[in-house]
């Protein structure tokens, strides 16, 4: 996989848009309550699962709109 250089600005922004990214779909699937309470660590296996199937789906289809 080929490095991109990135200035330490980009990376924050990337960082936090991926954060936004990962509480939205937790507010969709119905975990933003549990994570806002308990935290991450709260999150079973299968709840983990499914915000990173839920998260790299939509990844996917944004790269796809871009191309």
């Amino acid at each position: 996989m080929e490095e991109k250089n990135i200035s330490k600005a980009e990376a924050k922004k990337i960082k936090a848009e991926k954060e936004k990214l990962k509480l939205e779909i937790a507010k969709e699937i119905g975990l933003f309550d549990k994570i806002k309470e308990q935290g991450w660590k709260s999150l079973t296996s299968r709840e983990s699962g499914k915000l990173g199937g839920k998260i790299s789906a939509k990844i996917k289809c944004k790269n796809k709109e871009k191309k």
